[in-house]
């Protein structure tokens, strides 16, 4: 099934603030605590089943999916649901029956299991993977998805120290094996399934989701939807699975889904941390409500008692302090009953969410040492990121950018002065398997100083290198906005090399 067309489509009714009990100045005081921990992208805010606040931060917009992160492993656990509530499986199925030729062989002599091993994995259960207390002590994810072997395998291989359902370790790879046990009860691909049964009906247009190897949605990562996406599948647990006067999801899975399986203070944090107050199916519990969460701040938040859902896209490092925001500002903003009308204060949210915005680095198109660079062959010294060389074509209104990596191949940007080009990066598997668009901009920031800023806009990165001219040498130093590592990058060295005949710019 393809889900290509991300065409808007609203499915949420919209409304004042003010008719459901919400003061639109604590809106605006959370917009505004938000955008101090940058970057928000989107923000949507539903009460009573209506939108109150809604806002994006260009280039991420109403018709675009945004990579969710970890908040996929809420919509593999609900897949999950579906096959339970078919009769295809049982929570309490074990995982070496419903994979038996992922199991490894026989002894560890034999690259296999010890007998102890083997035996509390045949223990492993669905319900295990689900509350991510799968026995291992600690996550075996990048061990089994990089190992070589089918990532089903990977997972199987790696030993269980603790007895499973005794010991959480969150880890993504638990996620993808849920999403290999639905693939194999029903026969069909996550996505295709969830599409037919819950996604379609909730209006989704345009979700997308990586694939493994082995042609299986990756489960604990990958999906990518738009922020309202996000808002209507809140919207479909806070009303106990049940949309638009249709039951989509199995009567009692939400309650299942949403419990405290995993008791507070399991997860190591302080007992303010949202990351210690339970974990139940692929979801965790908050200090007020749960959550699916991903990554850099990719969040679906559900308040039952306040009759609230709010979904979220960004890049943040520090996830408690978006999560901080929103019990500060949005919960003590919250009635019972319609607030009085308050035009002014409304029009200040309606400011805040439309001068939502990400901003680019700004300086001049050009520069008295851009000839330096123009048409050049900038040789890189050995590096671990796995560029070879850089060659700039400038243009009076965009450059093009051409990096030459280790490997031989090329890729070829347009990096626009006065505004981003669009473009597109190359898959880089396994973890992005498919090509991915991005904007693109470069300016000098000085006489010799030249800054190229490359945006993912499907994602949270972006990448800013300010490049340096030194003479005929180059320091180049990358930074990501966010990363699950140091954010900031090797430096990179090299010097310019070659002439070639200046070209216009793509």
């Amino acid at each position: 099934m393809n889900h290509d067309d991300v065409t808007a489509r609203r499915r949420l009714p919209r409304s004042t603030p003010e008719e459901q009990g919400v003061d639109p100045r604590a809106l605006t005081a959370l917009v505004g605590a938000l955008t101090t921990v940058p970057e928000l992208h989107s923000l949507m805010v539903v009460r009573h089943g209506h939108v109150v606040a809604e806002g994006w931060a260009a280039p991420y917009a109403p018709d675009v999916v945004h990579e969710v992160y970890s908040l996929s492993k809420s919509f593999t656990a609900t897949a999950v649901g579906l096959a339970v509530g078919d009769g295809l499986l049982d929570l309490d199925d074990r995982v070496v029956d419903l994979l038996p030729e992922a199991v490894p062989p026989v002894g560890a002599d034999q690259g296999g299991l010890s007998d102890d091993e083997r035996d509390r994995l045949s223990r492993l259960t669905v319900r295990d993977l689900l509350t991510m207390r799968t026995g291992h002590h600690e996550d075996p994810s990048e061990a089994a998805i990089l190992g070589g072997r089918p990532w089903t395998a990977g997972f199987l291989a790696q030993p269980l120290a603790h007895e499973p359902g005794t010991h959480f370790v969150y880890n993504t790879v638990a996620s993808y094996v849920l999403a290999a046990i639905v693939h194999r009860v029903t026969g069909e691909s996550v996505l295709d399934r969830l599409h037919a049964r819950v996604l379609g009906p909730l209006g989704f247009v345009g979700p997308t989701w990586y694939l493994s190897p082995d042609g299986i949605e990756t489960g604990g990562f990958g999906l990518s939807a738009t922020t309202e996406d996000i808002a209507s599948f809140g919207e479909l647990f806070l009303r106990d699975g049940v949309w638009a006067g249709r039951r989509l999801l199995p009567e009692g899975w939400v309650a299942q889904a949403s419990a405290a399986h995993v008791p507070p203070g399991t997860n190591p944090g302080d007992e303010h941390s949202d990351w210690a107050q339970g974990y139940g199916f692929q979801m965790w519990q908050s200090r007020h409500g749960y959550r699916g969460d991903g990554a850099f701040g990719q969040f679906c938040v559900i308040l039952p008692e306040q009759d609230v859902v709010v979904a979220m896209t960004s890049a943040f490092a520090d996830l408690q302090r978006p999560l901080d925001a929103v019990w500060t500002h949005l919960l003590p903003a919250l009635a019972d009953h319609p607030a009085p009308a308050d035009p002014e204060g409304r029009a200040g949210l309606h400011r805040a969410l439309a001068d939502l915005a990400l901003p680019w680095p700004q300086g001049a198109a050009t520069s008295p040492r851009a000839g330096a660079l123009d048409g050049r062959r900038l040789e890189l010294e050995p590096n671990t990121l796995g560029l070879g060389a850089v060659r700039l074509t400038a243009g009076p209104e965009q450059d093009s950018i051409e990096l030459e990596l280790a490997d031989g191949a090329t890729v070829t940007l347009a990096a626009g002065h006065a505004a981003p080009v669009a473009g597109v990066l190359p898959p880089e598997p396994p973890f992005h398997p498919e090509p991915r668009p991005v904007l693109t901009h470069a300016v000098w920031t000085a006489d010799d100083e030249y800054v190229l800023t490359v945006r993912l806009t499907r994602d949270v990165t972006a990448l800013t290198a300010r490049v340096v001219l030194t003479q005929d040498h180059v320091r180049i130093e990358p930074r990501l906005n966010v990363s699950f590592d140091d954010p900031v990058l090797p430096v990179l060295r090299g010097r310019v090399t070659t002439t070639a005949p200046s070209t216009p710019a793509a």
